[in-house]
């Protein structure tokens, strides 16, 4: 009953787009902006603010220590999300589910506390060109420590992953694949399994960067046999600040804590530590508590929702933005245009007019989209260009916002002629 005090269900059977749009704050107070940059942060959704906000004026306390009943309540709500990520996601136990800072901290953790102690010169870390920086640079740091070597899985002339090159790249000395789920500048989609199939034959582990994916796809991680996936709870309508590491216990069990401080010891002596039980083994000291309280709002909601609407919603939108971009001349589309191999994100760029200028013309007219290398500079030099314009969608994005970034294009298009 105390977690349901702060999650509050607002039922929404019978919505059309106009209601589900008012169900985000940001959009009532301002009503009249595009906003297609969800690749980069979503909106919040009312169910997550208001959880943060009962949090915050009616049961503010910190959680695991106090004794007293507005402690153990806040440590109720706050380990009652925990449960709703392990049922979202489909983990075998909820020990398995460590909160974070976001997808870069899970990551770091998996480099930090796994790879530091199981990988050792010569071996092999195979990675794919679509990389985030954040499933990149954390590989690199770890590789220059212990000597192990980078490998890189190129793409296609469509964006897609070469398969045929990722089998030949994973061999005997290949201790894990690191992938994305869903490329955040091209919207490609993995084929999760075919990796982890290819990763067990050679007894590699598999790691996933799920910052996209999760919007998008139903997860189920004992259905991929992922040893790892990381998320963030911002890309989901939820607050900024927290995130998830899923991870296998059985490597839980085995990998260090990255930090150190409170509540991840069980007992501390002058020279030497005991560590905690799992999870909390891996979340020292203070933890987001009232982002951690609004993510499990936003997953109620999408739970609520159902991946089953945001599919069809995703490939309306999708396939009807592409007719209308493929309408404009002198755009090139980057990525596969094929609703079964990409997702909710599309990039682009206009002959004769920097991304930079196209992006800061259509912020103007307050149409929101995000030009740059997006954090993935490799990919980038991949497509041969320096940036370029990226629009991304969410479950309250509509046919009429893809009408108004054309409009707006085509306004760019005249002024720069």
């Amino acid at each position: 009953m105390i977690l349901t005090f702060y999650l509050k269900f607002i039922f929404m059977k019978n919505f059309n787009m106009a209601e589900l749009k008012l169900r985000f704050p940001f959009f009532r107070l301002n009503p009249n902006l595009i906003y297609l940059d969800n690749a980069a942060t979503t909106q919040r959704v009312d169910r997550a603010l208001d959880a943060s906000w009962d949090y915050y004026h009616l049961g503010n306390a910190n959680v695991h220590r106090g004794l007293y009943p507005l402690a153990e309540k806040a440590t109720i709500a706050y380990e009652g999300v925990r449960d709703m990520v392990k049922d979202f996601i489909n983990a075998r136990e909820r020990e398995e589910i460590i909160f974070t800072k976001g997808t870069t901290e899970s990551l770091n953790l998996v480099v930090q506390s796994w790879g530091s102690k199981f990988l050792k010169s010569g071996d092999e870390i195979v990675l794919t060109i679509l990389e985030h920086h954040s499933n990149l640079v954390p590989w690199q740091m770890v590789a220059k420590k212990t000597g192990a070597v980078l490998r890189f899985c190129p793409i296609k002339k469509n964006g897609q992953l070469d398969y045929d090159a990722l089998a030949a790249l994973i061999t005997p000395k290949t201790k894990i694949v690191s992938i994305t789920g869903l490329s955040n500048v091209l919207g490609t989609v993995v084929d999760i399994k075919q990796v982890v199939r290819l990763a067990r034959k050679v007894g590699a582990l598999v790691c996933v960067d799920a910052a996209q994916f999760i919007a998008h796809f139903a997860i189920d991680v004992q259905q991929l046999d992922v040893d790892f996936l990381a998320f963030s709870s911002h890309k989901i309508y939820g607050p900024t600040g927290c995130g998830v590491l899923y991870a296998k216990k059985e490597h839980l069990l085995e990998m260090e804590p990255w930090m150190g401080g409170g509540d991840m010891i069980k007992e501390v002596y002058l020279d030497h530590s005991i560590w905690n039980d799992l999870p909390w083994k891996f979340e020292a000291g203070t933890p987001a508590i009232s982002q951690v309280i609004g993510l499990g709002g936003a997953l109620s909601f999408l739970t609520e929702l159902g991946f089953t609407w945001i599919k069809q919603h995703d490939q309306e939108l999708q396939d009807y933005a592409l007719v209308q971009m493929r309408s404009l001349s002198g755009v090139t589309l980057f990525g596969s245009g094929d609703w079964q191999t990409q997702r909710g994100a599309i990039s682009f760029a206009i002959q004769g007019i920097h991304p930079h200028d196209v992006a800061a013309v259509l912020g103007e007219k307050g149409i929101c989209v995000r030009a740059g290398h997006h954090c993935c500079m490799p990919l980038i030099s991949t497509l041969g260009v320096p940036a370029t314009v990226r629009m991304s969608f969410a479950i309250y994005n509509s046919k009429e916002d893809v009408d108004f970034l054309v409009d707006g294009l085509k306004s760019i298009q005249r002024k720069f002629r």
